[in-house]
């Protein structure tokens, strides 16, 4: 594993404008990743000396998964990673590992795909629009996968996908989209977290970066996964992206950057000046237009960190992303780091896992609204974000007008045309938005043995 070290020259005068201010109760800081072109804020603040800036001598470590990279800042191996959104939230709660994961920093907006083999392209192309020019229309529902699923349920085929992690964005990304289509993505319950429970697709767990080979031996059919995993499969033709989550759901949330509880407590300084290198870092990989998007591919296409192909990862990140083979298409925001308030920690963004968690049966009680509320502002800090960002402004390194200053945490409700079911979601009425939903538990509903009741 080949590990990055931050040297502040010599000749640097202190460590730039922020150690004046912050006195640093730590400054020599491990902080892990998995190789995922969302992890770019981490690189770009390391390159672009963001973190010497502040006074930080960091190391960047790619780790083999996200389990690993979870233990490694419990036990204290590492001082905060790239993570799940999820990951913080279970944690904390208590399913899976537990321990308090906070997040003052939210990486990123979309970046995820939804990518079929081949085969079951061809055999859900019949099921799809087309538009004149003899292309597919999209978004592409998965009731056209539902008649594929149903004919290899009648031959007695098992119908495989895969996701990266039971508490990731993908995991819920992907039930969200078969729901949506008529397809029961199966549930969790306490006696059995396979999530396999009444599925009509069996998901289960593969590495990011292993989804392509995983696919092309037949084990899956499919994956969802960020990229540059759906690219690669369709640089290498093997498979199809069929949706990006941009048209699951526009600007949904995805990976956060998590530290320990502890540390933010023992180290206050520390959090806020790591939180200021990666807010200059998310300002840089989107500020004009996304000027800078193919420096960041440079940087991201080293082994160190993401080690795909120039190319592969250009496709999606410099503002488009390629379907079928030659059907590239503009989708100027399938990354978005900065825009929009990406990297603002919602109380809403959380509470939005924490329905899906609910909805498929890993939190396996009804919980109330104020749960919902009280677990989001227990993970996510906005409060450590904008001293951070209140820091840049007063040193000219950002603009206030980029930063929710009055926000109570919870973003305007997102509308029902910009999500694929029609279903709007407020973070506000949780239990309404799942009482919402037609597949999924509700209310009082509980999985029992192999049956849902109540």
């Amino acid at each position: 594993m080949k590990r990055i070290t931050s040297i502040l020259a010599a000749t640097t005068l202190l460590a730039g404008p922020a150690l004046a201010e912050l006195e640093l109760e730590k400054d020599e800081l491990t902080f892990g990743f998995i190789k995922l072109t969302d992890m770019a804020p981490l690189a770009v603040a390391y390159e672009q000396g963001y973190f010497d800036d502040e006074g930080l001598f960091v190391t960047l470590e790619a780790q083999a998964n996200w389990k690993v990279l979870l233990d490694g800042v419990i036990d204290g191996q590492l001082d905060g990673a790239h993570m799940l959104a999820g990951q913080p939230l279970a944690a904390t709660i208590g399913y899976g590992t537990e321990a308090h994961i906070i997040t003052p920093f939210s990486m990123d907006l979309n970046g995820n795909g939804i990518t079929v083999s081949n085969q079951i392209w061809e055999e859900m192309k019949p099921n799809i629009p087309h538009d004149a020019d003899g292309k597919p229309v999209h978004p592409i529902s998965a009731s056209a996968l539902k008649p594929v699923v149903e004919k290899y349920t009648d031959e007695g085929k098992p119908f495989n996908m895969g996701m990266v992690f039971p508490v990731s964005t993908h995991n819920y990304e992907l039930r969200y989209w078969l729901a949506a289509g008529g397809l029961e993505p199966g549930y969790y319950s306490p006696e059995n977290i396979t999530g396999q429970i009444g599925a009509d697709v069996l998901l289960s767990v593969t590495p990011p970066p292993q989804m392509p080979a995983t696919m092309e031996a037949g084990t899956i059919y499919g994956y969802c996964v960020g990229e540059p995993w759906n690219q690669q499969a369709v640089f290498k033709g093997i498979g199809v992206p069929v949706i990006t989550d941009y048209e699951l759901w526009k600007n949904n949330p995805e990976k956060v950057f998590g530290i320990n509880a502890d540390f933010a407590e023992q180290y206050p300084n520390t959090t806020i000046a790591v939180t200021k290198a990666l807010i200059r870092a998310a300002m840089w990989l989107d500020e004009n237009d996304n000027a800078n998007r193919e420096e960041a591919v440079k940087i991201l296409s080293q082994p160190e960190y993401v080690g795909a192909d120039y190319g592969v990862i250009a496709n999606s990140m410099t503002g488009t992303f390629e379907y079928e083979k030659g059907d590239k298409r503009e989708v100027p925001d399938f990354n978005v780091f900065f825009r929009y308030n990406a990297t603002y920690p919602f109380y809403s963004d959380a509470i939005w896992y924490l329905t899906q968690m609910r909805r498929w049966g890993q939190i396996a009680e009804p919980k109330t609204d104020a749960w919902y509320d009280e677990t989001a502002k227990s993970v996510y800090k906005p409060a450590i974000y904008l001293e951070a960002a209140r820091l840049l402004v007063d040193e000219g390194l950002a603009n206030e007008a980029d930063f929710p200053w009055d926000s109570d945490g919870y973003k305007a409700p997102t509308p029902s045309e910009d999500i694929i079911d029609g279903i709007a979601y407020d973070g506000k009425t949780p239990n309404a938005y799942l009482d919402s939903l037609p597949i999924g538990l509700k209310g009082d509903q509980r999985v029992v043995g192999t049956e849902i009741q109540g």
